[in-house]
Formats: C-alpha cells, structure tokens, sequence
C-alpha cells in the first residue's frame, strides 16, 4: 500500500508539472505581444519623462532655541545678570508648527511676488521662467480683490521698449482715468503703469532681456494665482522635520520646477520667521518700558513736591544741620529707618503690580524685573508672560475657539491668581514687617521727645523724600535695562546651511519610470490573457476535461489544413497522425467484440458542427488503409454531410429502409481511392426519420453486415437534438463521442456525462477535436516531415 501510494505521489507530481508548463505555454506563445507592449510602456515612459516637468527639492538646515534639548548658545549672555535673553523658553515641536503655518507661508508667497508668476509657452508644457526672465510684472495699489485673482495676461514683446498686452477675460486691463473700458489688447511701454481691476501693473526690463535677442521668450504668459490656493500648494509640498530626537536641529526642505524659486522661498521663510520672532520678544520689552515710563512721571512728580516741603520747612523754621543736635538718637534709629525706606518702596512696587494685574487682560504682560527680592513671584511673572506669548503666536493663525488657545486661557487664569496670590503673601510679609519696624521706631521716638518738633517734622518730611529717589532711581536703571533688551534681540533660528536645491529631481525618477513602464507593458497582456483565460468557457484540451469526466479520452485531433482531403497512406500532418492514434486507441475500447463479427463504432457529439463527420470519414479511411474491410454508414438521415468530403450518390439508407423489395448492397458504394472502403450513404431526407430508425429493419441492416465487414464506423445524428442517435444505439459496440475544441462549453459535459452515467450509449469515449496544434504534443515526430512555419503576423491573420 506505501508502495502503491509512492506512485500515486509521482503521478500527481507529474501531472502538476504539465499542468505548470500548459499555463505557462498560454503566455509564452504571445511572447511577441509582450514584446511589443513592453515597447510601447518604455515609449510611453519616454514621452512621460520628455514631456513632465521635474520638481528639485531644496532644503535649508536651522538651530532651533529649544532649553528642553540644551538651547543654542545666546548672543546676550552677557546681559543675563539683568534678566536679558533667558525669558524666552521655546520647544521645537512648537516651532515646526510655526514654520509649517499658513500664515508664514502666505507672509513668504507675498514678499517674493510668488502669486505673480512668468512662464513661455511650449508645445505641450509652459515652462516657468523664474529664474532667466526677461521681464518683470508686479502689482502697486492692489485692489481687495487681487488676492482672490485667478486671470493670465499674454506679453507679447514688440521690442526693447515696447510689448502688447492681452486677456481673454473681459474687463481687466485697459482702464482710463475715468474708468472707461478700454480695448482688451493694447500696445505699452515699459515701466508704464496699467490700470487693471486687481490693482496697477508695471512690466520692466530685466538683466537677461538683453540675452533674449533671439526671440526665444518673445511671449509670455503673466499668471496671477488665487493666494489661498497658492498658499495651500506651497504648504503640502512644505517639509519640517527635526534632524533626530535629541538634538534641536531642523531640516526645512521644499520641492519646485525651479530650484532658484524654492531656495528664494526658504531663505525668506526663515527671515520672516525670525524677524516675527524677534516682534513676539520685542513686544514683553515694550509693554514694560510703558509701565516703567508711566511710573517715572508719576514718581518724578511725587519727588518734586517732597523736596517744596522741605525746602518751605527749613527756611520757615530757619534750620541748617539739625541731626547734629540729636546724634545720640538718630545712630540708634538709623537702621530701622533704612529697613523702614527698604520696606515702603517694596509695598509700592507691590501695590502698582497688583492695581495693574486686576486691569490686565489674558492678552497683557506683566512687568518683569521689578522685584528682586522674591524668586517665586519673578517666576511665575516670567512664566505668565510665556504663555501669554504663546497665546498671541497661536492667535495669528488660529481663533479664540481653538482648543490650544482654550487651554492656554485657562493656563494663563489660573497662572494669574498664583501670581496675585503671591503678590499678597508678600504685602502682607511686607505689612507686618513694616509695623515692626515703626513700633521699634515709636519707642526710639519716646526718646527723643526733648528734641524739638521742628526736629521729628523734618525727619518725616527727609523719609518721604528718601523714598521717592530710591524708588525714582530704581525705575531708572530697569529703564536702561529695558531699552539694553530692545536693542539687542536675539534670533529664534540660527541657520546653519542656506538653501540649496539638489541638481538631481526628486521627481519623476526615470529608472522607477521605466520600471513602470516595463511592468505595465508585460501586466496588459498578462491581464488581457489571464482575463480571455478566465472568461472563456469553452472547451480548449485535454486539460479541461480532467476531473469533469469519467468517459474515457482516446485523442485528440488538431485543426486540419484540408478538412475535405480524407487520410492517405502518405499523410504525415499532425491531423493524421493524431487520428492513427485515435484508432489504435479505439482498438482498447473494442477487445470484447467476438472474432468474426464487424466492430462497430458509433460517432456522435452534442451539436451539429462538432466534427463527427470528419472523424468518421478519416477514421473509416485509416481503418481502410491497415487493410481491414471497412463500411461507413451515414444514419444522420436529417442532416448528412457525406457530401462534403466524398462523392456519394443521393439515395442510400433511407431508400433502403423504407422499400420492400430492395438489397442493402444496391446501396452500398465502394471509394475508388482505397481497396476496401465501403460507403453506405445516408440517401434521401425522410419526412419520419424517427419512424424509419425504430423498424426492426435496422437491426436485420446492422446484423447482415456485421458478418460481411471487419468494421463499420457510423456517422450518427447530434445526440442533444434529436432521438435519432439513441434509437439504434444498442447495435453499436462502441460510441465515439466528438468534442469541438473553443466551440463546446464546458458545461455541456453534463450532458455526456449523464449518457454515460445512465448507459444510453455504450461503451462511451471521447475524441477532441480541432484542437490547437501549436500546443499539441508534436505529432508527426520521427517522420522527418518538415512543417513550414508561417511568420507571426500572418498567423494572426489566419485567426
């Protein structure tokens, strides 16, 4: 049994492994089309590549400020002993979606005129002259609606000082002082201003006009794009990436038809932003120099009166150097009286910074740098004023209701209570401290009760002058400190490599262009062959029948060259060769008839035009040939087609079969080409064919000749049609079932198989005909015939 199941194992390998070489035959055999296709995707490639515009990518590389990641070294760290150049704590994610916002990119597209753009016409593509342009157009006294333009105007030059200027859009250029619509095409100098609806035009001359002699950009195409779709493009072909996680380096690339416009672009990009950057620093710097200055006057005043009074004090008292009288006392007060001053400057400072963040909005900053002696408040005041920063930043491209903006409210609320919070703590510290200091001061007071009320009046008087210089003189140097902060601004971004486009495109790529192009010229004919495989239902080889039937096949016959040219001694064609084969294989299907009685081999098909007549009037002759005594019969009475390959006269079966008096063999004729070939033809078309074929007559017919001939092969009627066939099937020993190739569907096997299940014809078999000879298996081998083979085209013909 384990030996048995080793061969089973072998003959389905086998099997599988023809069956990958016939699947393989189907696409082999069009190699020519592959070719072909494989021709035409690489030329179709070509043209694409000829005909697309390329896109270089150029990219630019900046530092970032980022403290998270160590920050980039500042300029001004030598102002960080006033508080310069570390208020700003940024993040490079928060940057990149800065550089990628479209309010940056809109800012770019307007300082380079980019909406403005200059282009030749080619035979299939414009080409963009950014670069070498002859000429230059720009806009002045833009209208509310220039943005919003989408209009081409056609330069023609006329020579070095003049062009012509056209649209195809109706009321655009052409307007006079009073507004009157002029003509759409019009002659114009250059430097001329040409009023339009978008605003006023101005066309000059360049340095490479002179280069243009040729007339190689003598027209050219002035195109005004709509910003917002403008911005849009730049922004989806915008590239922000960082370097790696840990450092704070950016890579900021972009791709463009021209690699001089995508260089200009970054390099102003990172101006702007910048420059906007140094705006958002600059602005904390400005919002504290107006406090400082409002302060300065108000104190300057303050000042001016507290000296008056002492002034008015001593020449009303005539006083000169009154401590001197009270020396004693005044050493021993002289430290609360300096704790005392320390104290009232820092409650006013205090008082101003909490009357000031009751008035502020979220979208105000907080003074910084005004108290020195507390940690925690400056903290939290530097801390406010950053994410009030980062508020205004968002606000630019973004609107109140962004979740951003949202949390950043809330952040900066709550921040807000934190810092007037601690403001108070410190009031308070600063409020009892201040009490302390004046009860020590009452008891040194008592003591000096003996001196002169002239003496106390002025120390109170000198105190308040004391303090408004102090606090003047403090106001003055964060003044200066302010005004260090405004000046000298450091940038966001250092850029490390200026824009640099790459000499090769980045797109298309030709190697991937013809690789595509190879690809889809072999998937067409592949697809075009797979799906004509898959669709057709028809019946092609043996391969189809496989596992469908249990009918035995004996052969199949190729497509004939002459199918009215019967079967010779001398016939070496693969047809020939393939109905030898099928005659030695009828021979398997007839071992049990008797020695002495004629085997006869019925022949049929499902339809007409299947090729039963064919089969049985070569196989007749081939039976002939290896000198056996041969009779074929034509008992298709409804439709004979004997005709067609021999010369049989008109009366035969039928005549036979419905007289009373006549012998078979008036009717029988031999073929003058082969010694002993028999024809008994169909004869006339009966009015009851059926009637005719259930006589027992027939059985006598078939009874009597089987003693006088070694093989009688019957041309019978389709089976599928008419009852004909069944009728006289039982005097057959054997069926030979014919199959047209690429005619009979697949699913018309049932109806053999339902034959051959219920046994209405016995001894079933199948032969295949008209099969493709070009995927046969070499018939006529070893005969030393020579097939002329016909060129491909003329094969394509013939199909």
């Amino acid at each position: 049994m384990h030996k048995q199941d080793f061969y089973n194992d072998i003959i389905d390998d086998e099997t599988e492994d023809f069956n990958l070489r016939e699947q393989l035959d189907k696409y082999l055999i069009h190699w020519r089309w592959f070719l072909l296709s494989i021709f035409l995707g690489l030329v179709l490639s070509f043209l694409y590549l000829r005909y697309t515009v390329p896109s270089f990518e150029a990219t630019t590389t900046i530092l970032v400020k980022d403290e998270k990641k160590g920050g980039m070294l500042s300029e001004l760290s030598a102002f960080a002993d006033l508080g310069i150049g570390g208020s700003m704590i940024n993040n490079v994610d928060n940057e990149i979606e800065i550089l990628k916002s479209r309010t940056l990119v809109e800012s770019t597209i307007k300082k380079l005129n980019l909406n403005v753009s200059l282009f030749v016409t080619g035979k299939v593509i414009d080409l963009d002259i950014y670069a070498k342009s002859p000429i230059k157009a720009f806009f002045i006294n833009k209208t509310s609606s220039f943005d919003k333009a989408d209009v081409v105007f056609k330069c023609n030059l006329l020579n070095d000082n003049s062009f012509q200027l056209e649209t195809e859009k109706d009321n655009v250029i052409g307007l006079d002082d009073e507004n009157v619509i002029l003509s759409a095409k019009k002659e114009f100098k250059f430097g001329e201003k040409i009023s339009t609806r978008f605003g006023t035009l101005v066309v000059t001359k360049t340095q490479f006009y002179e280069k243009n002699k040729d007339g190689k950009f003598k027209n050219i195409l002035i195109v005004i794009q709509t910003l917002d779709d403008l911005t849009e493009g730049f922004r989806k072909k915008l590239k922000v990436d960082p370097i790696s996680k840990t450092s704070s380096v950016v890579s900021v690339s972009i791709s463009d038809p021209v690699s001089k416009k995508a260089e200009d672009f970054l390099d102003n990009m990172i101006q702007i932003y910048n420059e906007d950057a140094a705006e958002d620093k600059n602005y904390i710097s400005e919002n504290t120099s107006k406090f400082i200055a409002s302060r300065l006057a108000l104190i300057a005043q303050e000042l001016d009166g507290v000296e008056q009074d002492v002034e008015t004090f001593k020449k009303s008292n005539k006083l000169t150097d009154i401590e001197s009288e009270a020396k004693l006392f005044i050493e021993g007060s002289t430290e609360y009286d300096k704790k005392g001053v320390e104290t009232e400057i820092q409650l006013n400072v205090v008082s101003s910074l909490l009357d000031f963040i009751k008035k502020s909005t979220n979208s105000d900053l907080l003074p910084t740098n005004m108290i020195s002696d507390n940690a925690d408040a400056s903290g939290l005041i530097s801390s406010y004023n950053q994410l009030v920063l980062d508020r205004n930043r968002i606000l630019k491209s973004a609107t109140e209701e962004n979740p951003s903006v949202v949390k950043l409210n809330q952040e900066i609320s709550s921040l807000k209570s934190n810092v007037a919070a601690s403001l108070r703590r410190m009031q308070s510290n600063l409020q009892i401290q201040n009490r302390d200091i004046k009860s020590q001061e009452g008891i040194l007071n008592s003591k000096i009760g003996k001196i002169p009320v002239q003496e106390r009046q002025f120390r109170v008087i000198a105190r308040q002058q004391k303090v408004k210089e102090e606090l003047y003189l403090y106001l003055l140097q964060k003044r200066e400190e302010t005004a260090i902060s405004l000046s000298a601004t450091e940038p966001n971004a250092r850029v490390i490599d200026v824009a640099k486009a790459d000499k090769d495109p980045i797109s298309p790529k030709k190697k991937i262009i013809y690789l595509a192009g190879m690809l889809l010229g072999l998937l067409i004919p592949f697809g075009v062959i797979y799906g004509n495989d898959l669709l057709d239902t028809k019946i092609k080889s043996k391969l189809d029948l496989e596992g469908k039937t249990q009918i035995p096949f004996i052969g199949d016959v190729p497509t004939s060259d002459d199918i009215a040219e019967l079967i010779k001694s001398e016939s070496r064609t693969s047809s020939a060769e393939a109905i030898r084969i099928v005659r030695t294989n009828l021979e398997f299907m007839l071992t049990k008839v008797p020695e002495g009685i004629a085997k006869t081999v019925f022949v049929t098909s499902t339809f007409p035009s299947e090729g039963k007549t064919f089969i049985s009037v070569n196989l007749a002759a081939t039976f002939a040939l290896s000198g056996r005594r041969v009779l074929l019969v034509g008992s298709d009475i409804r439709n004979p087609k004997f005709g067609e390959y021999i010369n049989v006269p008109s009366v035969g079966l039928t005549n036979y079969l419905s007289s009373t008096d006549k012998d078979v063999r008036d009717y029988i004729i031999k073929h003058e080409g082969y010694k002993n070939f028999f024809i008994l033809p169909s004869g006339v078309i009966p009015p009851n064919p059926a009637e005719l074929l259930m006589s027992n007559k027939v059985d006598q017919l078939f009874a009597e000749l089987k003693k006088e001939y070694d093989y009688i092969i019957v041309d019978t009627a389709p089976v599928s049609l008419v009852t004909d066939t069944l009728l006289i099937a039982k005097n057959a020993d054997t069926f030979v079932y014919v199959m047209r190739a690429n005619v009979l569907e697949k699913r018309m096997l049932n109806i053999a198989n339902t034959f051959y299940k219920e046994k209405k014809l016995p001894n079933m078999c199948i032969v295949l005909n008209d099969t493709d000879s070009t995927k046969g298996y070499g018939y006529g081998y070893g005969y030393g015939v020579r097939v002329e083979k016909k060129p491909w085209y003329k094969k394509l013909i013939s199909k």
